[in-house]
């Protein structure tokens, strides 16, 4: 089986950090989105990746080489963002017939994923929602197969969202409604949309059977993600770098410190995710997720986002700043 995952999205939610840093890499409770999905499949058994890429695509092919040269993965640059269903049709060749598993590069789930990869049916991850409208939707029957999915539908008929991860047995007949969909210029929303070509599939006979996710971490804006790294934060247990120096520093757990930061007379924590080499003087910082080789110096972080090679000095309580970024707000 492949695992295929599109990554070549711009990421305008969360604006400015994606200017300079595709959202897949954004930090997340010491990881990155991307790691987290990647180690997901490979722990389960999956070894060869397909990554569909193309805003800042190059930092996510730097990224995956550095970081997984013991797999086989693939890259292919979606250079027009047509939608899902086009980026996943650029996939045919590599994919031959083999079985895929897709998996959105935003999308962070907690589930049982051997049991959704040994299953003999194809299968789509869902999750219960308040309100379905922004999302693609399923209607399950009581044995658990999905009769329909809607793109995004102005009038819901289920609140079964789906989450965007997708087992497909029978890779053949994917290809064929995907070529058809794009081919007929059947769009939703705008765009070529994979929800279309499953439902293509569906129409045509082929079975799924949906399977539940315990959790659905949401990546997409600045108060959602801090909010998920808190989550994760608290799941994983954090960690401290044995590289990194501390003088008169307080941490409240959980806290992940990323090798060579160097903390003096500060107090950091609860959920407080730092990238590498990075300075924090005299500050107080929680709920934060701070990048790597960023300075801070006598302020006071809450809620905040903070790019990598960033400078602050002074005293806040909310920022949302993208990297390279100098600010002194003690003037």
């Amino acid at each position: 089986m492949k695992a295929i995952i599109p990554v070549a999205g711009a990421g305008t939610k969360l604006r400015p950090h994606t200017y300079t840093q595709p959202k897949a890499l954004i930090p997340l409770a010491g990881k990155t989105i991307l790691s987290i999905n990647v180690d997901q499949l490979h722990e389960a058994g999956i070894n060869e990746f397909i990554f569909i890429v193309g805003y800042l695509g190059e930092k996510i092919q730097d990224y995956v080489k550095a970081k997984y040269s013991h797999l086989h993965c693939h890259f292919i640059f979606q250079n027009e963002r047509k939608g899902t269903a086009h980026a996943v049709e650029l996939t045919r060749k590599i994919v031959g017939n083999d079985e895929v598993f897709i998996a959105l590069g935003d999308t962070i789930c907690e589930y049982d994923i051997k049991t959704v990869l040994d299953s003999p049916w194809s299968m789509l991850g869902i999750k219960k929602v308040d309100d379905p409208r922004n999302f693609g939707v399923a209607q399950v029957d009581d044995k658990g197969f999905i009769s329909n999915v809607v793109e995004k539908p102005s009038i819901p008929k289920s609140n079964m969202a789906l989450v965007g991860l997708y087992k497909i047995r029978n890779s053949k007949i994917l290809f064929q409604c995907l070529e058809k969909i794009i081919t007929n210029e059947i769009r939703s929303h705008d765009e070529f949309n994979l929800t279309d070509a499953l439902e293509c599939m569906i129409n045509g006979g082929e079975q799924f059977k949906a399977f539940k996710v315990e959790n659905w971490f949401d990546c997409g804006k600045k108060e959602s993600l801090l909010e998920s790294n808190s989550i994760l934060l608290e799941k994983f247990g954090g960690a401290i770098a044995e590289s990194s120096k501390f003088e008169n520093a307080i941490f409240i757990p959980p806290v992940n410190i990323a090798e060579g930061c160097e903390i003096k007379n500060s107090i950091i924590g609860p959920h407080v995710a730092m990238g590498e080499n990075t300075i924090v003087n005299f500050s107080i910082v929680k709920n934060c997720i701070i990048g790597s080789y960023s300075k801070l110096f006598d302020v006071v972080l809450d809620d905040s986002l903070i790019g990598s090679d960033t400078e602050i000095r002074g005293e806040t309580r909310s920022l949302n700043i993208g990297d390279n970024t100098e600010i002194d707000l003690g003037s």
